[in-house]
């Protein structure tokens, strides 16, 4: 059985490597400007170092966190508890990396601990999900009133690539270590399996 046994369909919607930390200060002052494009239509990611060009690449205080994953889902879920009238900017986030599920409810922030890889076409590439991202007081501020709170709990992983690897926009194949799916959300199972007629709920049907 392969150590990554879980996969699901996603679509890879924001590629964000930034040379420049824009949320400094305080927040009611605004953001630095932006040194150059931010949002990319593909990245180089290096094992223990993190996205080429980015911030936090080669940080040692960043080294198991230098790569952030996020749902880009939960900002419809943020704008729809807001009752905002638009549509959430997902670089705002600062964020690295953004999914949508396509055949399944991804549940970015249940990885914690877990082992995953993504693969847009150019072979997978490896993460440990060490931590949560915890959103900060800047979202209410990039994004809308409320957001800092709203976002408590679903603000995504803080993630170490553990392997070298180039990630692009569009399709991807993600696999991981733990079930993909959270409460409430119907969720891949090992290969994307099928349970049988009659299995308990959260039955892959896969012989272990």
């Amino acid at each position: 059985m392969s150590r990554l046994p879980y996969s699901a369909e996603v679509e890879i919607v924001l590629l964000l490597a930034s040379p420049v930390h824009r949320y400094e200060g305080r927040p009611a002052d605004g953001p630095l400007p932006a040194a150059g494009a931010e949002s990319h239509p593909s990245i180089r990611l290096r094992a223990g170092l993190g996205i080429v060009g980015d911030r936090y690449f080669g940080q040692r205080a960043h080294a198991h966190a230098s790569v952030t994953v996020m749902n880009a889902d939960v900002l419809d879920r943020v704008a729809d508890d807001l009752r905002l009238p638009r549509a959430l900017d997902p670089a705002a986030t600062r964020r690295n990396i953004l999914l949508r599920g396509v055949h399944a409810g991804v549940n970015v922030d249940a990885l914690q601990g877990a082992t995953f890889s993504l693969d847009s076409g150019d072979g997978p590439v490896e993460f440990l999900a060490n931590r949560p991202a915890n959103p900060c007081a800047w979202m209410d501020v990039v994004l809308a009133p409320g957001a800092h709170r709203a976002l408590r709990g679903r603000g995504g992983m803080r993630c170490e690539p553990v392997t070298d690897g180039m990630l692009r926009l569009g399709p991807a194949r993600l696999l991981s270590s733990i079930p993909l799916a959270g409460p409430g959300i119907t969720g891949a199972g090992p290969r994307d399996r099928p349970a049988p007629p009659g299995s308990p709920p959260g039955s892959s049907g896969r012989q272990r």
